[in-house]
């Protein structure tokens, strides 16, 4: 029975380099989880710089927006408030 296990005091080959994957897992590249992370965070930041870019170049460009005319009905009930009398009263 002694000579059956003659390899007993020996690791096998395949578990041999096993204590070694992990150690050596951290010192290859960057991890996955931080590098979506800066692309999403990137991608968010071009959009905000953009939008504001895009915000002051419209101000500066487009024209001032054109005030509702006000109607001759809300004009005189605004003079009444007001105490003036409507011309022609």
């Amino acid at each position: 029975m002694a000579e059956d296990f003659e390899f007993s005091d020996k690791v096998p080959p395949s578990f041999e380099h096993g204590g070694n994957v992990m150690k050596d897992a951290e010192a290859k590249g960057f991890n996955p989880g931080l590098i979506v992370l800066l692309v999403v965070v990137g991608l968010l930041l071009v959009f905000l710089v953009g939008n504001y870019a895009l915000y002051m170049y419209a101000q500066k460009a487009l024209p001032p927006r054109k005030k509702k005319p006000v109607s001759k009905k809300k004009m005189k009930r605004e003079r009444l408030k007001q105490g003036v009398s409507a011309p022609g009263e």
